[in-house]
């Protein structure tokens, strides 16, 4: 009964301590975590490096996995380099496995533990920002060490009880046969398997290996054979998360699954071979070390087989899982909703794809006397409202001043496009004077403004189309963006001019008996509204692009 209180009490701590450290450094981590990831990928190999960098650094796969689904859907990342950070992230969460057996389970660090608690438990009650996830980190890293020699204490009575003789034998140990080798392999690996399933991680599950195998309870291949099996276990998490996440969720979660498959059908294929050297090898290392060794290789060895391969490989993932959201709203995955700064740029995409959208149909409801506009804007208009109630899901403030203000251009974007779409759904029709040359005028700026806002933001809607991964807005202010604005904010100033001045001589029209009273009244709301389409399209592109002045409405 002591042992059972021992591992399972061990498991936990290790569990517990897991998670605190895992919060901690991804707290340290911050915004920075979202700024390397989407500036790694720039080739399949440096996302594979860069996310195996950042897993091992962070403690979690899933920090880094659910930091690359909100940079695919926020257009940040293109598929293909979210897999090659989610490949490196497999590999990077190894490194856990190295933690316990170089130094879990041969220092005895637990007399240093309690008193590393303490530290952690104060600094992160007491402090705040950095100096309370340092605490969590401290004091994660702390229990992490205690629940090792707590499972240490307990695989020792297990070990007492348990021999490797009373477990499946597996291909590799001495006088086993090739089938019933084979047989007791494929056991173990789907014990492994329902290991995982069960603790909800391979990392635990791993360690439990790592420490029976240390104590003596198990022997070398069938800790390998444990290890394939809780590798593929993750995968189980995986696809449980999937269900009623998003498509690009869905799209990870399911190459992650495949990539767990396919790495482990080599370690399972492989085994013959992999065994005799695997046996070799320990005569001159530590069998735990080979243990993590051998986690990490076959890793590595699916991340191999599969990088040269990832373009087709993306292109199967998007045919099992095609995309069914509209265009103009993929970016507003909930999963961005984790980090702050991706959900901001969602938005941002998503604002200047609806103006991209919205715009031509504006100007052919200023050209046609019979457009709906009302009608024709209805889509883009439903991307803004969606986009508001997405920005609302974003919890806490912005970690710096600059990512404040960036929120704030934001809001100030996302208030001018539903005053744009509002202006352009008044009334189905734009009744112009064809035969007053200032009113066509004023109709023919209008129509201009409407194409140079489709100019300004028209990098953004090429790299959506053709699925690329698109630069943050700010990088998008080129020449030809920055002369485009310069047009439409002169555009949206004459209108303001052409306002003022057009209200007097029509309703003195009427006095003449030129116009009568509603023909008069129309005419100036035609041209209130032209003015306020150009002006809000100048707003929303100026705040898009970082042109716009905080204190500007």
């Amino acid at each position: 009964m002591s042992t059972a209180i021992s591992v399972l009490g061990g498991i936990g701590l290790f569990l517990l301590g897991m998670t605190i450290m895992t919060d901690g450094l991804k707290g340290l981590a911050g915004s920075s975590l979202r700024t390397v990831l989407s500036k790694a990928a720039a080739t399949p190999i440096s996302g594979a490096l860069w996310g195996g960098l950042v897993t091992l650094l962070v403690q979690s796969s899933s920090a880094t996995t659910m930091t690359t689904i909100g940079l695919v859907s926020a257009g940040l990342l293109t598929f293909p380099q979210g897999l090659s950070l989610v490949f490196g992230a497999n590999v990077g969460t190894t490194g856990t496995g190295w933690l316990v057996a170089l130094i879990g389970l041969r220092v005895s660090l637990s007399a240093y533990a309690l008193p590393m608690i303490f530290v952690g438990a104060l600094a992160k009650l007491m402090g705040k920002g950095r100096l309370a996830s340092a605490g969590a980190s401290i004091a994660g890293f702390a229990l992490v060490l205690y629940g090792l020699t707590t499972l240490q204490q307990g695989m020792g009575g297990v070990a007492a009880a348990l021999h490797p003789s009373d477990l499946p034998a597996v291909l590799g140990m001495p006088e086993v046969g090739r089938l019933s080798g084979w047989l007791g392999l494929l056991i173990l690996v789907v014990v492994g398997a329902v290991m995982t399933t069960v603790m909800q991680s391979s990392t635990a599950a791993i360690t439990v290996t790592l420490s029976a195998f240390y104590a003596g309870a198990i022997g070398l291949e069938q800790g390998c054979a444990l290890i394939i099996g809780q590798n593929i276990g993750t995968a189980t998490s995986s696809a449980m998360a999937a269900i009623g996440a998003s498509a690009t969720a869905k799209r990870l979660a399911l190459a992650y699954i495949l990539f767990k498959v396919i790495a482990a059908l080599i370690a399972i294929v492989s085994f013959p071979f992999a065994m005799p050297l695997i046996r070799g090898a320990a005569e001159h290392l530590d069998g735990v070390s080979l243990l993590a060794a051998y986690h990490t290789a076959f890793n590595v060895v699916g991340v191999a087989v599969l990088m040269p391969a990832i373009k087709p490989f993306t292109r199967l993932v998007e045919r099992l899982l095609p995309e069914t959201r509209s265009a103009l709203t993929r970016a507003l995955d909930p999963a961005a909703l984790d980090n702050p700064v991706v959900a901001i740029e969602a938005v941002r995409r998503t604002i200047a794809l609806a103006l991209q959208a919205m715009c031509p149909k504006i100007e052919a409801a200023i050209l046609s006397d019979h457009a709906d506009a009302a009608h024709s804007v209805a889509e883009p208009v439903e991307a803004v409202r969606q986009a508001r109630d997405f920005i609302s899901g974003i919890s806490g403030p912005p970690d710096s001043e600059s990512e404040g203000l960036r929120l704030t251009s934001t809001v100030h974007a996302l208030d001018h496009m539903a005053w744009l779409a509002e202006t352009a759904g008044e009334e189905p029709e734009f009744p112009i004077a064809r035969d007053d040359e200032e009113e066509r005028r004023a109709a023919a700026l209008c129509v201009e403004a409407m194409r140079l806002a489709v100019a300004a933001v028209d990098d953004i809607a090429r790299e959506a189309a053709f699925g690329a991964a698109a630069a943050p807005i700010e990088s998008l202010e080129t020449p030809a963006a920055g002369a485009a604005l310069d047009r439409l904010e002169e555009n949206a100033r004459l209108l303001k001019q052409f306002k003022h001045a057009h209200r007097g001589p029509t309703l003195r029209k009427v006095g003449a008996g030129e116009i009568n009273v509603e023909h008069a009244l129309g005419r100036i709301e035609t041209i209130r509204r032209l003015e306020a389409l150009a002006r809000h399209a100048w707003r929303a592109v100026a705040h898009l692009l970082g042109e716009a002045d905080t204190q500007a409405k």
